[in-house]
């Protein structure tokens, strides 16, 4: 499996309800050699990135705007807000117990809102 950043903004979440394999560590590999700002779990279920904002209100802003990204893309995160101003993304495929490439484009997307 070979796909570029570009590729993972271009292409929409589909809705999973299960049935859909997960990523194998080949094509988890890939994917986020793409996406350097995340990391794998050590258990390889998720994809996680954080950030330290300024303050309360900015951690806050942008859990509500990758809240936003999410609810339009139908793949929803695990957000984790530590510390006031520490936010923690966490990203996996509930239905399946493990990552699909929603996790990717997901992570792509919320990359081209978030700061570096």
């Amino acid at each position: 499996m070979s796909v570029s950043r570009d590729e993972l903004m271009a292409e929409r979440c589909v809705p999973c309800e299960g049935g859909v394999p997960k990523l194998t560590a080949d094509e988890v590999a890939a994917c986020l050699s793409e996406l350097p700002a995340w990391s794998l779990s050590t258990d390889g279920a998720f994809i996680r990135r954080e950030w330290t904002l300024a303050d309360f209100r900015g951690a806050i802003k942008l859990a509500n705007n990758i809240g936003a990204l999410a609810e339009r893309e139908r793949h929803h995160p695990d957000l984790h807000l530590e510390s006031y101003r520490r936010l923690r993304v966490e990203l996996t495929t509930h239905a399946i117990g493990g990552l699909s490439i929603n996790d990717f484009r997901l992570a792509a997307k919320i990359d081209a809102i978030a700061p570096a």
